[in-house]
């Protein structure tokens, strides 16, 4: 599954540069939740790690304009396919955002609405981005549901999100996100709620949804192992910052000490660590 994609040669699909994120505090001020990132995405799978609080979601949130309303965006350029995304109308967000530009939420329990069947809201998704029929939306409903490798999608169409699983519950997720076949998808911890083995079956379903469709994919977590199996490159963010940008399959070559702190903490199999290392922060890395 980490095998990297093949190099595009094209003008990337995402394009960020001093992405800056702030909200007001009770002095009257602003404080910066995510402070000068840049990158590049072209089509490929880019994984964006940090704790809580290091500013990868609110990252995502900003990309795709769903920062809170008394948030602060601003940036050197925020590029999607050469469309500024911070100073586009109203309307063109509205059509980019699901449309092209697609994000699948951490929890489906909170993302799906609870009194509309999972059928309904994909075809909702579908018919707000495309003119199709009632009927040609149902049979793209259904069809993106077995992508997801769900049996028997015409059952789970009527069911309501209360009535399924976690891991099916984010594989209708990840259909109703990608049924108007978007260019650039933003996943934010969408296997944190899920059991090691539902994890793998989503990862493997993203994975190949990807190749098929050749997407980019911003995929955030706080697993840095997780994320290194899966993703062509790693963003390390803490404090609102990227501290650290290495290949997937180059972990070891990482330098940063918060980098390596996060390694240093993780289980390793047959050797006894007590007690546990903690991950000393220094001043200096919030800089």
């Amino acid at each position: 599954m980490n095998e990297p994609l093949v190099a595009s040669t094209a003008a990337p699909v995402l394009l960020v540069e001093d992405l800056r994120v702030a909200f007001p505090n009770r002095d009257g001020g602003y404080v910066e939740a995510v402070r000068g990132v840049s990158f590049q995405l072209g089509r490929e799978r880019l994984g964006i790690v940090g704790e809580s609080g290091s500013g990868k979601s609110q990252t995502g949130r900003a990309i795709l304009g769903l920062t809170a309303p008394e948030g602060r965006v601003t940036a050197q350029r925020l590029q999607f396919h050469g469309t500024d995304l911070l100073h586009c109308s109203p309307r063109q967000r509205r059509e980019l955002r699901g449309g092209r530009i697609a994000m699948v939420l951490q929890d489906p329990k909170f993302s799906l609405n609870p009194v509309m069947t999972i059928g309904d809201q994909i075809i909702e998704t579908l018919q707000a981005h495309s003119r199709v029929s009632g009927r040609e939306a149902r049979q793209a409903a259904l069809a993106a549901l077995e992508s997801v490798q769900i049996d028997d999608p015409a059952r789970v169409c009527r069911l309501y999100p209360h009535e399924v699983s976690g891991g099916m519950g984010q594989r209708a997720m990840i259909a109703m996100m990608l049924i108007a076949n978007p260019e650039l998808l933003i996943a934010d911890e969408p296997t944190s709620a899920l059991d090691v083995t539902v994890q793998l079956q989503v990862l493997a379903i993203l994975d190949g949804l990807v190749r098929q469709r050749g997407m980019g994919l911003i995929f955030i977590s706080h697993d840095l192992r997780l994320v290194s199996t899966f993703c062509d490159r790693i963003l390390v963010m803490y404090a609102g910052k990227v501290v650290e940008e290495i290949a997937a399959g180059g972990l070891a070559d990482a330098r940063h000490p918060y980098t390596l702190g996060l390694l240093n903490c993780l289980p390793k199999l047959g050797q006894a660590r007590h007690p546990l290392p903690t991950l000393e922060r220094k001043p200096e890395w919030a800089l």
